[in-house]
């Protein structure tokens, strides 16, 4: 009986035990920025597993007491792991990181998730990679509504549906470009073989780049480092026909698990003078090296990076656009360039232009569950800048431009995600130091100036339904100039002596010294609506109001312009830029053959306080003979459209197409604005086998329409004819022809590293001219050009 007490007493103790000893666990799952609940996480406590709810709950019944892992797992996620004890009921709330990139990033490409309504355009990895010896205004072009300003065939910028220069915000890894991009024929500072891929945002609806960007922004973007041991990299070396050059890069990166990453790339390029049908362009090569270097860490609560590039760029400067005299000038932009020089050579002679421009950057950011990501960024750049013209004795080797230009900029911005809504704000400040070195002797184009800026912005985004989303953002920004320069006073007397008394500070011989000092404050606004009525339609609308302070060469450029060949001239009296800008795409995608998308979007931009350039005059200096362009403030209106088509015909076989229309009027004076796009249509057509060799072959058409509205500014000039003087009229108007030319470009793995691919631009050996080339009077764009790129990844 003893024993069989025994028993008893043991078996209800176990089982009084065992009914204290076991628990329930439950909780929820939610995203770590928005607080979303999430459905069917995985949620395991040992051996046993359920999924959450629509509401994102979960819930264990008589887990034992002990100690467990808690492994929680969502698509797109990264796996959630804590170590728990259960010795009573639990109640847990798991966040998880739900989005593979935050809301906040802008770029839509590849697998990013197009959260909001600005109308982006992007050149992957494989479009660079293609035309990595292309610079980066030429790469842009393939872009509908994105055209090329051009000086020459080395110097280029991109254009945006119409505008250029200041209007265009370039972002170089997070750091808007300050070079000096005011003027034509400065081109953007980038080295392409430095970044992954390049978006481009049409219109003004990314207020958090600044208040200039009222034609688009382009953001340059390198690789994001993987959170993996490794070392990779990758060494490319070009060969390019015509100039008879090749470029050589190198990139290395090497990162850790514990997400440390150190990186460093460079490139080098040259190229002897370019080749046009039949002829060789004297003094128009190119040698251009960059750096860059960075390191960090980039973790999902917070993270940090270092970050130095640089790049040294000197181009030629075609001798036969610097003419010596009226009757020169008359012939070339009449009849065409008089003569040609056809030895070729890699010598770089003078005129030219050299330019150096460094950035280096600080940026960290913290995350807080509830309160949002908190970013600061410092960045430092300097931009020196030198121009030499032909020029005799003593000076010969001094540039009769040298600027230097010092920009510090900072920023701190904060967002904040909930699960329909999210709020992005940041303020922003800015000095900017130019300082034009006196040793050259010549009039200072522009000249010393400090300039403040600062700024503040904020953008709601809100989710009505999976079908509509909306955003709105305002922005202020505060700027002032603050300069010192030199007028004629015949020209200070007529222009400004009424005007601004307030800026006269002293009067040497026939010279006015002043000091103009300018307040600017600036508001802007955007709103933009994302409606998908179904899965296989989309439409954006964004409507802007941008306020833009004038740059400096709007307000004080003076004088000879030697790398654009013209003489610039200001205006104190121009005012801040307003633009009205609406934007509209409508995408389609249709079942025919593997699948057809359609995109249009037709835009308008309106200003009552446009900034435009134009030539007023023919003058003749002792350094020759140029064309006046003076910069005019006038009432103007601009509307286009850009479509494009992509019809996958096979699963091997791609045809795309774009079209891109645009007209600027300028209202003030009755007449069609100069230098506006003209209409252009691009085809290719493209076989890829993909895996295992990624071979393709792809055909390329590019038809450019001439340009049939522009404004009459034919320039008198006088000059001796059979020993009378004489005056003839200048066609300085009329664009060129129209013209179609083809492209071809062939590529594929050799080997499990290696990747080759030839291209051929202008296969037929065409000649043409480019009516948004400044140097079109001049010289035909370049002929044939073979490149051929070997890379070796590692």
């Amino acid at each position: 009986m003893k024993l069989i007490y025994c028993l008893l007493l043991i078996f209800c103790g176990s089982v009084f035990t065992s009914a204290q000893q076991t628990y329930t666990v439950q909780g929820t799952v939610q995203d770590f920025h928005d607080k979303t609940m999430l459905e069917n996480a995985v949620v395991k406590i040992g051996n046993l597993t359920v999924k959450t709810d629509k509401k994102g709950k979960f819930s264990f019944d008589k887990i034992p007491a002990g100690k467990y892992t808690l492994i929680a797992k969502h698509p797109d996620c990264n796996d959630y792991t804590e170590n728990i004890g259960v010795d009573q009921d639990l109640h847990i709330t798991i966040t998880l990181e739900h989005h593979t990139g935050d809301i906040e990033t802008i770029t839509l490409h590849g697998s990013h998730k197009n959260k909001g309504s600005v109308v982006m355009k992007t050149l992957d990895k494989a479009e660079l990679e293609r035309n990595s010896t292309e610079n980066l205004g030429n790469i842009l072009s393939k872009i509908s509504g994105v055209a090329v300003l051009k000086t020459g065939n080395n110097i280029t910028k991109p254009v945006i549906h119409g505008l250029y220069g200041s209007r265009i915000s370039i972002m170089n890894n997070g750091v808007k470009l300050a070079e000096q991009e005011w003027g034509a024929e400065h081109a953007p500072n980038v080295d392409v073989n430095d970044f992954e891929h390049i978006d481009v945002i049409k219109g003004a609806s990314a207020l958090k780049y600044g208040n200039d960007g009222v034609a688009g922004v382009v953001l340059l973007e390198p690789a994001i480092p993987p959170k993996k041991d490794t070392l990779m990299g990758n060494v490319k070396l070009s060969g390019i026909s015509n100039g008879r050059g090749g470029e050589l890069s190198a990139n290395v990166l090497k990162s850790w698990e514990n997400e440390w990453f150190v990186k460093a790339g460079g490139s080098y390029k040259k190229l002897g003078d370019i080749y046009i049908p039949h002829h060789t362009l004297q003094n128009t090569g190119a040698e251009v090296n960059s750096f860059n270097f960075s390191f960090g860490k980039h973790g999902f609560m917070q993270g940090f990076d270092v970050s130095y590039s640089g790049i040294n760029q000197d181009f030629g400067i075609y001798k036969g656009a610097h003419l010596g005299n009226s009757y020169d000038i008359y012939r070339a932009m009449n009849f065409g360039q008089p003569y040609f020089l056809d030895d070729f050579s890699y010598d770089i002679g003078y005129p030219k232009q050299n330019v150096e421009h460094h950035i280096a950057k600080i940026s960290a950011y913290k995350r807080f569950a509830d309160f949002g990501k908190i970013t600061f960024q410092y960045s430092f750049q300097l931009n020196r800048r030198k121009e030499y013209d032909i020029r005799k004795g003593d000076l010969k080797d001094t540039p009769s431009m040298d600027l230097r230009l010092i920009t510090h900029s900072a920023s701190l911005t904060h967002l904040i995600e909930r699960s329909k809504w999210s709020l992005e704000s940041g303020i922003s400040a800015g000095f900017q130091d130019n300082y034009p070195n006196p040793t050259t002797e010549v009039r200072r184009l522009i000249p010393d100036y400090y300039r403040y800026d600062a700024g503040a912005f904020s953008i709601f985004k809100y989710t009505f339904s999976p079908k509509l989303n909306a955003e709105a953002g305002v922005r202020y920004d505060f700027s002032r100039y603050d300069s010192y320069k030199y007028y004629d006073a015949k020209e200070w007397n007529e222009k400004y002596a009424n005007v601004f008394p307030q800026f006269y500070i002293k009067q040497s011989g026939s010279r006015v010294l002043s000091r103009p000092i300018f307040d600017y404050h600036n508001f802007s606004a955007n709103i933009g609506l994302n409606y998908k009525p179904s899965k296989d339609f989309d439409v954006k609308f964004n409507f802007s109001r941008m306020s833009r302070t004038p740059n400096p060469a709007e307000l004080f450029a003076d004088g000879l312009h030697h790398s654009a060949a013209i003489i610039e001239k200001g205006d104190l009296r121009i005012k801040k830029e307003e633009i009205y800008n609406a934007n509209l795409s409508l995408t389609g995608r249709f079942d025919v053959l593997k699948g057809l998308q359609v995109e249009a979007n037709p835009y308008v931009i309106f200003s009552d306080s446009f900034i435009n350039q134009m030539p007023t005059e023919i003058q003749n200096t002792s350094r020759g003979t140029f064309a006046v362009w003076a910069y005019q403030q006038v009432k103007a209106r601009m509307y286009g459209i850009d479509a494009d088509a992509q019809l996958t015909i096979s699963d091997n076989l791609k045809w795309t197409t774009s079209f891109s229309a645009l007209r600027g009027d300028d209202l003030t004076k009755n007449e069609p604005l100069i230098l506006m796009m003209p209409m252009n249509l691009r085809n290719s057509l493209e076989f890829n086998l993909n895996k295992p060799s990624h071979f393709y072959i792809r055909l390329e058409n590019e038809n450019v329409f001439k340009q049939n509205r522009f404004p009459i500014r034919d320039q008198p000039v006088q000059l001796i004819e059979d020993g009378e003087l004489v005056t003839k009229i200048i066609d300085y108007s009329t664009p060129p022809a129209s013209f179609s030319i083809f492209h071809a470009s062939i590529g594929a793995d050799l080997f499990k590293n290696m990747n080759l691919n030839f291209r051929i631009n202008n296969i037929f050996n065409k000649e043409y001219k480019e009516y948004l080339n400044r140097l079109r009077y001049y010289m035909p764009e370049p002929g044939r050009n073979f490149v051929v790129t070997l890379k070796y990844n590692f």
